[in-house]
């Protein structure tokens, strides 16, 4: 299958997660994407690990991350590495990075040089929290952009402090937009054939993340969410019956619903807290309490089907274990076999996207460090 991105060189200049995230989408549709890295530690990625796996003298999550890639080293501060990069930069479509500001125009690779080397590059640029402004400096770190970001005091109950989300969503979704970013740029430089800059952050990208909930606190008098006292609620924003609910066996997940009717179906009396359509909102926390202690009564395969059969949305509540055993999970080839050169296999995910209703596949693993580097010297003739 052609890919719609074959034949675009990208440069990827990046580390950790934001950047590589964004590469990795960007290879997964087709684009030939070579890592720049520094010699003999390489992308730092390679060893920040996820419980401490490792596979090849890699971390796990750099092989996740930045699989379908080829490696080429070169130390920026050598007069001779920074030529032939020049020269490779003339031939590429896209170029990213995420150093901090100002270290670009310190190497001679920022935006205004690059345009200069070629003119019709797409120039992509991770930073934390902006290039300008008392924070531009500041490391830009998943956690701690969560944490400035007011994404913390979504989860959880009142009681609880705040509760960082269980990923590195920051970083994920700023991969995301950057990927957007660098594809909406193309089809402008195929208008003006000309180049393109495309800057995103991690804050912003986790900002919009939470566009609902900040539309809301913006126009509600500036009121704080308020997280419900009940345990299982899942929105600060959301009226029961929504959230998670123990039942005698495990969990049951219910989404928004006609309240009355549910608990009519389920044979729970709320008519003391249930007034009007409003009271699902006064009366949030009653209302949640009153519907667990139903749901505790019955197993979750019993709720789900009774549900079901009505047209409630509601789900089983599963674990990794549980729910990459299901059907739907197989079905869907979510994931595949990274073939590593040593002979060993790892086990991730694939593409989400489908073209022409085929899965994008791509079983090549991520590079060793520098692995690529005399081949691509010799293919673009950058040796002098």
């Amino acid at each position: 299958m052609n890919r719609p991105l074959e034949g675009l060189l990208v440069l990827e200049f990046c580390q950790f997660l934001a950047g590589p995230s964004a590469g990795l989408k960007l290879a997964d549709l087709g684009a030939r994407v070579i890592k720049i890295e520094r010699p003999k530690t390489g992308d730092a990625c390679r060893q920040l690990s996820i419980k401490n796996l490792f596979v090849d003298e890699d971390s796990l999550l750099f092989h996740t991350i930045n699989r379908n890639k080829e490696s080429y080293a070169a130390d920026l501060k050598n007069p001779a590495d920074l030529e032939r990069l020049k020269k490779l930069i003339a031939k590429a479509d896209v170029m990213t990075h995420n150093f901090r500001p100002g270290v670009m125009e310190i190497i001679g690779l920022d935006y205004q040089t690059v345009q200069q080397i070629n003119p019709r590059i797409i120039y992509g640029v991770v930073t934390g929290y902006g290039n300008e402004g008392p924070w531009k400096n500041k490391p830009g770190q998943d956690l701690l952009v969560q944490a400035v970001s007011g994404l913390t005091f979504l989860s959880g109950v009142d009681i609880d402090g705040p509760v960082p989300f269980g990923l590195s969503v920051s970083d994920i979704m700023c991969g995301n937009h950057l990927a957007q970013g660098i594809m909406a740029a193309l089809i402008k430089r195929a208008k003006t054939n000309q180049s393109v800059l495309v800057e995103v952050s991690l804050l912003e990208s986790i900002l919009d993340v939470q566009f609902e909930v900040l539309t809301t606190y913006l126009n509600d008098g500036g009121k704080l969410p308020d997280r419900s006292g009940a345990k299982g609620s899942a929105h600060a924003y959301l009226s029961a019956p929504y959230g998670m609910y123990e039942t005698n066996d495990g969990y049951i997940a219910m989404a928004m619903g006609n309240l009355p009717n549910i608990c009519a179906i389920i044979k729970c009396d709320i008519a003391d807290l249930y007034v009007e359509a409003g009271s699902a909102f006064e009366n949030r926390d009653k209302l949640i309490v009153r519907l667990a202690e139903r749901f505790k009564q019955e197993p979750t395969n019993y709720w789900v089907t009774l549900l079901e059969e009505h047209g409630i949305w509601c789900a089983e509540v599963l674990n990794y274990q549980t729910a990459t055993v299901l059907s739907t999970y197989k079905d869907l080839e979510i994931e595949q076999h990274l073939d590593l050169t040593s002979g060993l296999k790892i086990k991730t995910t694939v593409s989400p996207i489908r073209l022409d209703n085929k899965k994008l596949f791509a079983a090549k693993s991520a590079p060793k460090l520098g692995g690529n580097t005399a081949d691509i010297n010799k293919e673009f003739e950058l040796e002098t």
